[in-house]
Protein backbone atom coordinates (compact mmCIF):
# COMPACT_ATOMS: atom_id res chain seq x y z
CA UNK A 1 0.00 0.00 0.00
CA UNK A 2 2.71 2.63 0.89
CA UNK A 3 4.58 2.14 -2.37
CA UNK A 4 1.27 2.38 -4.65
CA UNK A 5 0.37 5.86 -2.48
CA UNK A 6 3.86 7.06 -3.17
CA UNK A 7 3.86 5.74 -7.03
CA UNK A 8 0.77 7.43 -7.57
CA UNK A 9 2.09 10.48 -6.10
CA UNK A 10 5.01 10.90 -8.09
CA UNK A 11 2.77 9.98 -11.04
CA UNK A 12 0.68 12.79 -10.19
CA UNK A 13 3.15 15.03 -10.19
CA UNK A 14 5.32 14.54 -13.37
CA UNK A 15 1.45 14.69 -15.11
CA UNK A 16 1.44 17.70 -13.66
CA UNK A 17 4.80 19.31 -14.49
CA UNK A 18 4.31 17.70 -17.98
CA UNK A 19 1.10 19.51 -18.65
CA UNK A 20 2.63 23.00 -16.87
CA UNK A 21 5.76 22.99 -18.86
CA UNK A 22 3.83 22.92 -22.09
CA UNK A 23 1.40 25.50 -20.45
CA UNK A 24 4.69 27.97 -19.45
CA UNK A 25 5.63 27.10 -23.18
CA UNK A 26 2.82 28.48 -24.53
CA UNK A 27 2.63 31.24 -21.98
CA UNK A 28 6.27 32.89 -22.20
CA UNK A 29 6.04 32.24 -26.69
CA UNK A 30 2.81 34.33 -26.42
CA UNK A 31 4.40 36.99 -24.35
CA UNK A 32 7.72 36.91 -26.45
CA UNK A 33 5.62 37.70 -29.12
CA UNK A 34 3.49 40.54 -28.31
CA UNK A 35 6.84 42.11 -26.97
CA UNK A 36 7.86 41.51 -30.52
CA UNK A 37 5.34 42.64 -32.09
CA UNK A 38 5.19 45.76 -29.72
CA UNK A 39 8.87 46.44 -30.80
CA UNK A 40 8.59 45.74 -34.34
CA UNK A 41 5.62 48.28 -34.59
CA UNK A 42 7.53 50.67 -33.00
CA UNK A 43 10.41 50.61 -35.08
CA UNK A 44 8.23 50.92 -38.41
CA UNK A 45 6.99 54.29 -36.79
CA UNK A 46 10.47 55.29 -36.43
CA UNK A 47 11.42 54.47 -39.69
CA UNK A 48 8.19 55.65 -41.05
CA UNK A 49 9.03 59.36 -39.52
CA UNK A 50 12.65 59.28 -40.93
CA UNK A 51 11.56 58.50 -44.72
CA UNK A 52 8.91 61.43 -44.32
CA UNK A 53 11.43 63.92 -42.89
CA UNK A 54 14.95 62.60 -44.84
CA UNK A 55 13.11 60.94 -47.67
CA UNK A 56 13.55 57.10 -49.14
CA UNK A 57 17.40 57.93 -49.12
CA UNK A 58 17.40 57.02 -45.37
CA UNK A 59 16.73 53.70 -46.13
CA UNK A 60 19.99 53.23 -47.58
CA UNK A 61 21.48 54.12 -44.54
CA UNK A 62 19.97 50.79 -43.38
CA UNK A 63 22.53 48.15 -45.18
CA UNK A 64 25.73 49.68 -43.15
CA UNK A 65 23.53 48.87 -39.69
CA UNK A 66 24.28 45.05 -39.09
CA UNK A 67 20.36 44.70 -37.04
CA UNK A 68 18.34 41.76 -36.92
CA UNK A 69 15.31 43.62 -38.52
CA UNK A 70 14.68 43.26 -41.99
CA UNK A 71 13.34 46.66 -43.72
CA UNK A 72 11.90 45.92 -47.14
CA UNK A 73 10.04 48.91 -49.61
CA UNK A 74 7.34 48.00 -51.79
CA UNK A 75 5.49 49.74 -54.22
CA UNK A 76 1.93 50.34 -55.20
CA UNK A 77 2.36 47.62 -57.83
CA UNK A 78 3.72 44.98 -55.32
CA UNK A 79 7.30 45.45 -56.70
CA UNK A 80 10.09 45.54 -54.38
CA UNK A 81 11.67 48.66 -54.49
CA UNK A 82 14.42 47.97 -51.34
CA UNK A 83 15.65 45.14 -48.99
CA UNK A 84 17.70 45.38 -46.29
CA UNK A 85 18.56 41.79 -46.59
CA UNK A 86 18.48 40.72 -49.96
CA UNK A 87 18.88 42.34 -53.55
CA UNK A 88 15.35 43.67 -54.38
CA UNK A 89 15.67 42.75 -57.97
CA UNK A 90 15.98 39.06 -57.14
CA UNK A 91 12.16 38.91 -54.80
CA UNK A 92 9.23 37.98 -56.08
CA UNK A 93 6.41 40.14 -56.47
CA UNK A 94 4.87 41.26 -52.72
CA UNK A 95 1.41 42.61 -53.72
CA UNK A 96 -0.14 39.39 -52.77
CA UNK A 97 1.56 39.15 -49.34
CA UNK A 98 -1.14 39.57 -46.36
CA UNK A 99 0.55 42.40 -44.66
CA UNK A 100 1.27 43.78 -47.90
CA UNK A 101 -2.32 43.92 -49.12
CA UNK A 102 -4.07 45.37 -45.55
CA UNK A 103 -1.84 48.14 -45.61
CA UNK A 104 -2.60 49.14 -49.28
CA UNK A 105 -6.36 49.02 -47.87
CA UNK A 106 -6.28 50.27 -44.11
CA UNK A 107 -2.96 51.56 -43.86
CA UNK A 108 -1.55 49.23 -41.72
CA UNK A 109 -0.70 45.23 -41.59
CA UNK A 110 0.74 42.33 -40.31
CA UNK A 111 1.06 38.27 -40.20
CA UNK A 112 3.42 36.19 -39.00
CA UNK A 113 4.84 33.26 -41.42
CA UNK A 114 8.02 31.22 -42.51
CA UNK A 115 10.08 33.42 -44.59
CA UNK A 116 10.83 31.89 -48.41
CA UNK A 117 13.61 34.14 -48.36
CA UNK A 118 15.25 33.66 -45.22
CA UNK A 119 13.61 30.44 -44.27
CA UNK A 120 12.83 31.31 -40.93
CA UNK A 121 9.54 32.32 -39.13
CA UNK A 122 9.02 36.78 -39.17
CA UNK A 123 6.48 38.82 -37.67
CA UNK A 124 5.92 41.37 -40.32
CA UNK A 125 4.23 44.51 -39.86
CA UNK A 126 3.55 46.96 -42.82
CA UNK A 127 2.71 50.63 -42.81
CA UNK A 128 1.04 52.83 -45.56
CA UNK A 129 3.63 55.79 -46.71
CA UNK A 130 2.55 59.30 -47.90
CA UNK A 131 3.81 58.72 -51.28
CA UNK A 132 1.31 55.26 -51.78
CA UNK A 133 4.57 53.00 -51.07
CA UNK A 134 4.31 50.43 -48.12
CA UNK A 135 7.14 49.96 -45.57
CA UNK A 136 7.47 46.87 -43.83
CA UNK A 137 9.65 45.92 -41.06
CA UNK A 138 9.90 41.44 -40.42
CA UNK A 139 12.25 40.52 -36.76
CA UNK A 140 12.59 36.65 -36.35
CA UNK A 141 10.03 34.94 -34.23
CA UNK A 142 11.12 32.42 -31.74
CA UNK A 143 8.41 29.49 -32.14
CA UNK A 144 6.62 27.73 -29.99
CA UNK A 145 9.44 24.52 -30.24
CA UNK A 146 11.85 26.50 -30.08
CA UNK A 147 11.24 28.49 -26.28
CA UNK A 148 9.93 24.70 -25.38
CA UNK A 149 13.62 23.76 -26.11
CA UNK A 150 15.38 26.92 -24.41
CA UNK A 151 13.36 26.34 -20.90
CA UNK A 152 14.27 22.11 -20.84
CA UNK A 153 16.65 22.60 -18.31
CA UNK A 154 14.73 25.09 -16.30
CA UNK A 155 11.92 22.84 -15.92
CA UNK A 156 14.16 19.77 -15.55
CA UNK A 157 16.17 21.17 -12.93
CA UNK A 158 12.55 22.33 -11.10
CA UNK A 159 10.76 18.66 -11.98
CA UNK A 160 13.99 16.41 -10.55
CA UNK A 161 13.82 18.93 -7.58
CA UNK A 162 10.09 18.71 -6.86
CA UNK A 163 10.52 14.79 -7.51
CA UNK A 164 12.54 14.62 -4.48
CA UNK A 165 10.81 16.69 -2.84
CA UNK A 166 7.40 14.92 -3.21
CA UNK A 167 9.20 11.62 -2.68
CA UNK A 168 10.10 12.69 0.91
CA UNK A 169 6.21 14.35 1.61
CA UNK A 170 4.91 11.00 0.03
CA UNK A 171 6.87 8.74 2.38
CA UNK A 172 6.24 11.14 5.26
CA UNK A 173 2.61 11.18 5.03
CA UNK A 174 2.12 8.02 3.61
CA UNK A 175 2.98 6.58 6.98
CA UNK A 176 1.18 9.48 8.68
CA UNK A 177 -1.91 7.55 6.74
CA UNK A 178 -1.06 4.10 7.51
CA UNK A 179 -0.03 4.09 11.33
CA UNK A 180 -3.89 4.37 12.67
CA UNK A 181 -4.56 1.20 10.42
CA UNK A 182 -1.53 -0.22 12.00
CA UNK A 183 -2.22 0.45 15.09
CA UNK A 184 -6.14 -0.20 14.58
CA UNK A 185 -7.81 -2.35 17.68
CA UNK A 186 -9.43 -5.32 16.13
CA UNK A 187 -11.05 -6.47 19.43
CA UNK A 188 -12.82 -2.85 19.69
CA UNK A 189 -13.33 -1.48 16.23
CA UNK A 190 -15.77 0.78 16.59
CA UNK A 191 -13.80 2.29 19.26
CA UNK A 192 -10.90 3.61 16.63
CA UNK A 193 -11.06 7.34 15.85
CA UNK A 194 -9.90 6.95 11.98
CA UNK A 195 -10.83 7.54 8.51
CA UNK A 196 -14.71 7.76 7.53
CA UNK A 197 -14.18 5.38 4.66
CA UNK A 198 -13.11 2.70 6.88
CA UNK A 199 -16.43 2.62 8.57
CA UNK A 200 -18.38 0.62 6.66
CA UNK A 201 -14.84 -2.33 7.40
CA UNK A 202 -14.80 -1.75 10.82
CA UNK A 203 -18.41 -2.11 11.50
CA UNK A 204 -17.99 -5.65 9.11
CA UNK A 205 -15.45 -6.60 12.04
CA UNK A 206 -17.59 -5.45 14.64
CA UNK A 207 -20.29 -7.52 13.66
CA UNK A 208 -18.24 -10.61 13.31
CA UNK A 209 -16.50 -9.91 16.61
CA UNK A 210 -20.35 -10.01 17.86
CA UNK A 211 -21.11 -13.03 16.09
CA UNK A 212 -18.17 -14.86 17.13
CA UNK A 213 -18.55 -13.85 20.82
CA UNK A 214 -22.09 -14.60 20.31
CA UNK A 215 -21.02 -18.64 19.02
CA UNK A 216 -18.55 -18.53 21.64
CA UNK A 217 -21.64 -18.23 24.22
CA UNK A 218 -23.78 -20.27 22.34
CA UNK A 219 -20.97 -22.82 22.49
CA UNK A 220 -19.97 -22.25 26.03
CA UNK A 221 -23.71 -22.61 27.27
CA UNK A 222 -24.00 -25.91 24.70
CA UNK A 223 -21.79 -27.72 26.60
CA UNK A 224 -22.72 -26.44 30.01
CA UNK A 225 -25.98 -27.74 29.11
CA UNK A 226 -24.68 -30.85 27.59
CA UNK A 227 -22.97 -31.66 31.09
CA UNK A 228 -26.08 -30.96 32.75
CA UNK A 229 -28.43 -33.14 30.31
CA UNK A 230 -26.09 -36.25 30.37
CA UNK A 231 -25.02 -36.10 33.79
CA UNK A 232 -29.04 -36.65 34.65
CA UNK A 233 -29.46 -39.82 33.43
CA UNK A 234 -26.40 -41.29 34.40
CA UNK A 235 -26.60 -40.19 37.84
CA UNK A 236 -29.85 -41.82 37.77
CA UNK A 237 -28.31 -44.94 36.48
CA UNK A 238 -25.49 -45.08 38.69
CA UNK A 239 -28.09 -44.49 41.95
CA UNK A 240 -29.83 -47.69 40.62
CA UNK A 241 -26.87 -50.00 39.82
CA UNK A 242 -25.67 -49.42 43.20
CA UNK A 243 -28.68 -49.63 44.91
CA UNK A 244 -28.53 -52.85 43.22
CA UNK A 245 -24.80 -53.81 43.39
CA UNK A 246 -25.37 -53.42 47.75
CA UNK A 247 -28.09 -56.13 47.53
CA UNK A 248 -30.32 -52.76 48.61
CA UNK A 249 -33.79 -54.02 46.45
CA UNK A 250 -36.15 -56.42 47.37
CA UNK A 251 -36.33 -59.28 44.29
CA UNK A 252 -39.46 -58.07 43.48
CA UNK A 253 -38.40 -54.78 43.22
CA UNK A 254 -35.21 -55.24 40.59
CA UNK A 255 -37.35 -55.53 37.35
CA UNK A 256 -38.79 -52.38 38.58
CA UNK A 257 -35.75 -50.85 39.18
CA UNK A 258 -34.16 -52.63 35.69
CA UNK A 259 -36.96 -50.60 33.51
CA UNK A 260 -36.02 -47.30 35.44
CA UNK A 261 -32.40 -48.00 34.20
CA UNK A 262 -33.26 -49.15 30.85
CA UNK A 263 -35.29 -46.02 30.00
CA UNK A 264 -32.69 -43.89 31.59
CA UNK A 265 -30.25 -45.80 28.97
CA UNK A 266 -32.91 -44.97 26.63
CA UNK A 267 -33.08 -41.28 27.21
CA UNK A 268 -29.54 -41.15 27.57
CA UNK A 269 -28.82 -43.01 24.20
CA UNK A 270 -31.63 -40.33 22.54
CA UNK A 271 -29.66 -37.08 23.89
CA UNK A 272 -26.43 -38.28 22.35
CA UNK A 273 -28.18 -39.15 18.79
CA UNK A 274 -29.66 -35.24 19.21
CA UNK A 275 -26.28 -34.02 19.95
CA UNK A 276 -24.25 -36.01 17.11
CA UNK A 277 -26.95 -34.75 14.75
CA UNK A 278 -26.58 -30.76 15.99
CA UNK A 279 -23.33 -31.07 15.93
CA UNK A 280 -23.03 -31.99 12.54
CA UNK A 281 -25.84 -29.30 11.25
CA UNK A 282 -23.51 -26.58 13.35
CA UNK A 283 -20.22 -27.86 11.47
CA UNK A 284 -21.91 -28.44 8.11
CA UNK A 285 -20.43 -32.10 8.21
CA UNK A 286 -23.94 -33.82 6.73
CA UNK A 287 -23.55 -34.62 3.54
CA UNK A 288 -24.95 -31.32 2.14
CA UNK A 289 -25.80 -33.10 -1.79
CA UNK A 290 -29.43 -32.36 -2.45
CA UNK A 291 -31.74 -35.01 -4.59
CA UNK A 292 -34.93 -34.88 -6.15
CA UNK A 293 -37.20 -35.54 -2.94
CA UNK A 294 -41.12 -36.93 -2.40
CA UNK A 295 -42.30 -34.94 0.82
CA UNK A 296 -45.37 -36.67 0.50
CA UNK A 297 -43.70 -40.20 0.53
CA UNK A 298 -41.42 -39.53 3.42
CA UNK A 299 -44.02 -38.24 5.44
CA UNK A 300 -45.86 -41.14 5.46
CA UNK A 301 -42.55 -43.04 5.49
CA UNK A 302 -42.42 -41.23 9.14
CA UNK A 303 -45.62 -41.56 10.13
CA UNK A 304 -45.70 -45.10 9.58
CA UNK A 305 -42.64 -45.27 11.87
CA UNK A 306 -44.31 -43.08 14.82
CA UNK A 307 -46.79 -45.69 14.40
CA UNK A 308 -46.26 -47.80 17.44
CA UNK A 309 -45.48 -44.66 19.38
CA UNK A 310 -49.00 -43.18 18.74
CA UNK A 311 -51.03 -46.03 19.47
CA UNK A 312 -49.37 -46.20 22.93
CA UNK A 313 -50.69 -43.20 23.66
CA UNK A 314 -53.67 -43.97 21.56
CA UNK A 315 -53.37 -40.71 19.30
CA UNK A 316 -55.09 -41.05 15.90
CA UNK A 317 -52.26 -39.90 13.01
CA UNK A 318 -53.69 -39.07 9.62
CA UNK A 319 -51.68 -38.04 6.53
CA UNK A 320 -53.24 -35.56 3.66
CA UNK A 321 -51.66 -34.11 0.43
CA UNK A 322 -50.41 -34.14 -2.66
CA UNK A 323 -47.07 -35.65 -3.93
CA UNK A 324 -44.60 -33.32 -3.53
CA UNK A 325 -41.36 -33.50 -5.47
CA UNK A 326 -38.50 -30.91 -3.78
CA UNK A 327 -34.58 -30.81 -4.29
CA UNK A 328 -33.23 -31.15 -1.32
CA UNK A 329 -30.76 -33.37 1.32
CA UNK A 330 -33.05 -36.48 2.32
CA UNK A 331 -32.01 -37.26 5.46
CA UNK A 332 -32.19 -33.36 7.11
CA UNK A 333 -35.95 -33.45 5.81
CA UNK A 334 -36.95 -36.61 6.96
CA UNK A 335 -35.05 -35.51 10.68
CA UNK A 336 -37.26 -32.11 10.14
CA UNK A 337 -40.48 -34.25 10.07
CA UNK A 338 -40.15 -36.84 12.14
CA UNK A 339 -38.77 -34.42 15.39
CA UNK A 340 -42.47 -32.45 14.53
CA UNK A 341 -44.64 -35.48 14.47
CA UNK A 342 -42.84 -37.26 17.24
CA UNK A 343 -43.48 -33.67 19.15
CA UNK A 344 -46.87 -33.68 18.38
CA UNK A 345 -47.41 -37.47 19.61
CA UNK A 346 -45.82 -36.68 22.89
CA UNK A 347 -47.31 -33.34 24.14
CA UNK A 348 -50.70 -34.60 23.17
CA UNK A 349 -53.92 -35.89 25.27
CA UNK A 350 -54.33 -39.67 25.59
CA UNK A 351 -56.98 -40.44 22.78
CA UNK A 352 -56.03 -37.16 20.94
CA UNK A 353 -55.42 -36.53 17.26
CA UNK A 354 -52.09 -35.76 14.98
CA UNK A 355 -53.39 -34.19 11.30
CA UNK A 356 -50.49 -34.08 8.42
CA UNK A 357 -50.85 -31.96 5.33
CA UNK A 358 -48.53 -32.02 2.80
CA UNK A 359 -48.78 -30.17 -0.42
CA UNK A 360 -47.97 -27.73 -2.80
CA UNK A 361 -49.01 -23.61 -2.77
CA UNK A 362 -48.33 -20.60 -4.79
CA UNK A 363 -45.55 -19.99 -2.79
CA UNK A 364 -44.03 -23.41 -2.88
CA UNK A 365 -43.96 -26.74 -0.71
CA UNK A 366 -45.47 -26.80 2.44
CA UNK A 367 -45.48 -29.26 5.72
CA UNK A 368 -48.33 -28.84 8.35
CA UNK A 369 -49.14 -30.75 11.64
CA UNK A 370 -51.47 -30.13 13.63
CA UNK A 371 -52.57 -31.97 16.86
CA UNK A 372 -55.05 -31.54 20.00
CA UNK A 373 -52.26 -31.97 22.73
CA UNK A 374 -51.85 -29.63 25.76
CA UNK A 375 -50.56 -26.71 23.33
CA UNK A 376 -47.29 -23.78 24.33
CA UNK A 377 -48.20 -20.89 26.52
CA UNK A 378 -48.05 -17.89 24.00
CA UNK A 379 -44.36 -16.51 26.25
CA UNK A 380 -42.50 -19.84 25.53
CA UNK A 381 -43.20 -19.47 21.49
CA UNK A 382 -40.13 -17.45 20.66
CA UNK A 383 -38.25 -19.76 22.45
CA UNK A 384 -39.08 -22.96 21.81
CA UNK A 385 -36.52 -23.45 18.98
CA UNK A 386 -33.51 -22.99 21.43
CA UNK A 387 -31.22 -25.39 22.16
CA UNK A 388 -32.49 -27.92 25.29
CA UNK A 389 -35.63 -25.25 26.12
CA UNK A 390 -38.67 -27.11 27.30
CA UNK A 391 -41.40 -25.41 28.68
CA UNK A 392 -42.47 -28.02 30.64
CA UNK A 393 -39.68 -29.52 31.97
CA UNK A 394 -41.25 -32.57 34.36
CA UNK A 395 -43.36 -33.51 31.55
CA UNK A 396 -40.38 -33.30 29.21
CA UNK A 397 -38.59 -35.75 31.33
CA UNK A 398 -41.53 -38.14 31.24
CA UNK A 399 -41.90 -38.43 27.73
CA UNK A 400 -38.09 -39.10 27.39
CA UNK A 401 -37.72 -35.37 25.56
CA UNK A 402 -34.07 -33.44 25.14
CA UNK A 403 -34.61 -30.75 23.99
CA UNK A 404 -33.13 -30.55 20.78
CA UNK A 405 -35.66 -31.98 18.35
CA UNK A 406 -37.39 -28.23 17.31
CA UNK A 407 -33.53 -27.08 17.08
CA UNK A 408 -32.40 -29.61 14.94
CA UNK A 409 -35.73 -28.60 12.52
CA UNK A 410 -34.79 -25.55 12.84
CA UNK A 411 -31.18 -25.75 11.54
CA UNK A 412 -32.73 -27.78 8.61
CA UNK A 413 -35.02 -25.14 8.08
CA UNK A 414 -32.27 -23.33 7.45
CA UNK A 415 -30.22 -25.03 5.20
CA UNK A 416 -32.91 -25.28 2.74
CA UNK A 417 -34.31 -21.73 3.26
CA UNK A 418 -37.60 -22.63 4.57
CA UNK A 419 -39.50 -20.61 7.14
CA UNK A 420 -41.22 -22.37 10.11
CA UNK A 421 -44.22 -20.99 11.96
CA UNK A 422 -45.95 -21.90 14.80
CA UNK A 423 -49.63 -21.38 16.30
CA UNK A 424 -50.71 -22.62 19.96
CA UNK A 425 -53.55 -22.76 22.50
CA UNK A 426 -52.68 -24.04 25.44
CA UNK A 427 -55.21 -26.83 26.30
CA UNK A 428 -56.26 -26.96 22.33
CA UNK A 429 -53.14 -28.28 20.30
CA UNK A 430 -50.79 -26.75 18.34
CA UNK A 431 -50.00 -26.08 14.72
CA UNK A 432 -46.56 -26.15 13.54
CA UNK A 433 -45.57 -25.24 9.61
CA UNK A 434 -42.52 -25.53 7.34
CA UNK A 435 -42.61 -23.13 4.13
CA UNK A 436 -40.32 -24.27 1.56
CA UNK A 437 -39.34 -21.70 -0.83
CA UNK A 438 -40.72 -21.99 -4.43
CA UNK A 439 -38.14 -23.71 -6.86
CA UNK A 440 -37.96 -21.66 -10.27
CA UNK A 441 -38.27 -23.63 -13.33
CA UNK A 442 -36.59 -23.05 -16.99
CA UNK A 443 -39.15 -21.63 -18.68
CA UNK A 444 -39.03 -18.71 -15.73
CA UNK A 445 -35.40 -17.79 -15.40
Amino acid sequence: MRARIQKSMILILAVTLLISYGLVSLIVYRQSLDILKSDVRQEARYIQKAIEISGTQYLEQLDEVDVDTRVTRIGTDGNVLYDSRRDESTLDNHKDRVEVRAALKSGTGEDVRMSDTVRKELYYYAVLLDDGTVLRVARNVDSLVSTALQMFPVMVGIALLMLVLVYLLARWQTAKLIQPINELDIEHPLDNAIYEELTPLLSAIDKQNKEKDAVANMRKEFSANVSHELKTPLTSISGYAEIMKNGLVRPQDIQNFSERIYKEARRLITLVEDIIKLSKLDEASVELEKQEVNLYDITREVVSRLSMQAAAKKVQMSVQGEPVVYRGIRQILDEMVYNICENAIKYNVEGGKVSVWVGNTLDGPKLSVIDTGIGIPEEHLDRIFERFYRVDKSHSKETGGTGLGLSIVKHGALLHNAKVTVESTVGAGTKIEIRFPREVSETEK
